[in-house]
């Protein structure tokens, strides 16, 4: 993989994409991304606010129903080992030349 910092934010970018997929919070991203990629969550962070400014629409309605699910749903709908084999995946993906050869 491609070691440059634009290279890098891409990396974070895909990763929060794929944490939104999996309905996390920022924090658990940001937790998720630090524990499983050594991505410092100031960094996650740092993408996610930008992610927002260039999104809004999309961030507000994400909100609005993680909330609501958040307080009438028993249970996320991908159980944190899930997602944890999913972000471990991703990573896997990004660190194999073989398969970022393609972007």
């Amino acid at each position: 993989m491609d070691e440059s910092p634009a290279s890098y934010i891409h990396l974070v970018h895909r990763l929060i994409e794929e944490c939104l997929v999996l309905k996390m919070s920022k924090e658990e991203c940001m937790e998720a991304l630090s524990k499983h990629a050594n991505i410092k969550p100031v960094v996650t962070s740092t993408v996610w606010m930008e992610l927002e400014k260039e999104n809004p629409g999309f961030f507000q309605v994400y909100y609005h129903n993680h909330r609501t699910s958040s307080s009438s749903a028993p249970a996320p709908s991908t159980p944190p080992a899930g997602r944890e084999r999913r972000i471990k995946a991703l990573i896997s993906n990004y660190s194999d030349p073989a398969s970022s050869s393609s972007d």
